[in-house]
């Protein structure tokens, strides 16, 4: 193995296209994103078949930008990695047929990168000292994962959601409440000035022992209560809704995460994925692993959305474990971790 692995990765699980030169897993020497946000955002929403077509329209420069940013060309690459699922199966299919021409006419490995492992694993770029075992706390659009990182590459599920994922519910809730798309984001600036005791909305769990996740039901106590207001003809504070929604939202994460480092005795704790961008959120459970004297570590927001560096980081682990992928690579929307 060489003292050094220098890795394209490619991430197009959704609306951003993105490609980043990582080396070691760790060291980014760039980290390109091409964000269809503007786009989707006049629709309310991610269109996957517009996704599709947009990422066809920037892979390639998004690329070539990644490669002379780091100031390398193709020849100076020891291997590619590529998103190949979870995400919408047209977004993942351009990326995953991209980087197979790539490695085909390159003789480059190729590595199909999980998304969530991904996502996890940007925290190995700012956190040096971070090794597994630890736990961590994916939340994003479409996923809400406790995870038990046992090694590089082995990981443990210890709950997920059954229904909506956390920022899915942001998305849903700041539609409601007239606050738009994408709607983490915009929930958080509104909450900022409103109060979180104002409404109380349900923190929805399923018993001590189990740490699945159900936001459904609290998106819907959300839904009725403004119906309420509307039928009454009465207004409500926009600022006031998502300060109580976030602070639920917040408080159902910290409890399970925390109840699950009780269980397993875990000395360090990590979030990632969009909604790990939450200063609230972060707050909350940098407080709770600071009462328990456990570590807490997570990526900046940027490391946080969608990016290319994550699946770089996670490629290498997985090329230096001997993982490799043929040419019949295809994208899995659904695929499971572990």
């Amino acid at each position: 193995m060489k003292e050094q692995t220098v890795m394209l990765a490619i991430e197009t699980s959704c609306d951003e296209t993105a490609a980043a030169v990582v080396v070691n897993g760790r060291k980014v020497l760039s980290n390109i994103i091409d964000s269809q946000i503007d786009i989707h955002t006049l629709y309310g929403g991610v269109v996957p078949e517009i996704a599709s077509r947009k990422h066809m329209e920037k892979i390639v420069p998004v690329v070539d930008h990644a490669l002379s940013t780091a100031g390398l060309t193709f020849s100076d690459l020891d291997a590619v990695a590529v998103t190949y699922g979870p995400g919408l199966v047209g977004a993942l299919l351009v990326g995953v047929a991209y980087a197979k021409a790539l490695a085909f006419a390159s003789g480059l490995p190729l590595v199909g990168v999980h998304h969530i492992e991904g996502h996890i694993s940007a925290n190995y770029i700012e956190n040096e000292e971070l090794t597994p075992p630890f736990l961590c706390l994916v939340v994003s659009g479409g996923h809400t994962h406790l995870v038990n990182v046992v090694d590089y590459g082995k990981y443990e599920i210890l709950g997920r959601t059954r229904d909506d994922a956390a920022g899915e519910a942001f998305d849903k809730v700041a539609r409601a409440i007239g606050l738009g798309y994408p709607g983490g984001p915009k929930i958080e600036k509104a909450a900022k000035e409103g109060d979180p005791e104002a409404f109380h909305f349900p923190r929805p769990g399923f018993g001590e022992g189990c740490y699945d996740f159900s936001f459904s039901g609290l998106k819907s106590a959300v839904l009725n209560t403004l119906n309420e207001y509307k039928m009454k003809g009465t207004s409500f504070s926009q600022a006031d809704v998502a300060a109580s929604f976030q602070a639920a939202v917040t408080e159902v994460l910290v409890t399970h995460a925390m109840e699950a480092v009780e269980k397993t005795g875990a000395k360090k704790f990590a979030i990632a994925g969009g909604v790990a961008s939450n200063g609230a959120l972060r707050k909350a459970m940098e407080d709770a692993c600071r009462e328990k004297g456990i570590a807490f570590f997570h990526p900046s927001p940027i490391l946080c959305t969608d990016n290319a560096a994550m699946i770089g980081a996670a490629g290498y682990y997985d090329f230096i474990a001997g993982k490799r992928a043929g040419m019949d690579l295809n994208a899995v929307p659904n695929l499971v971790l572990g």
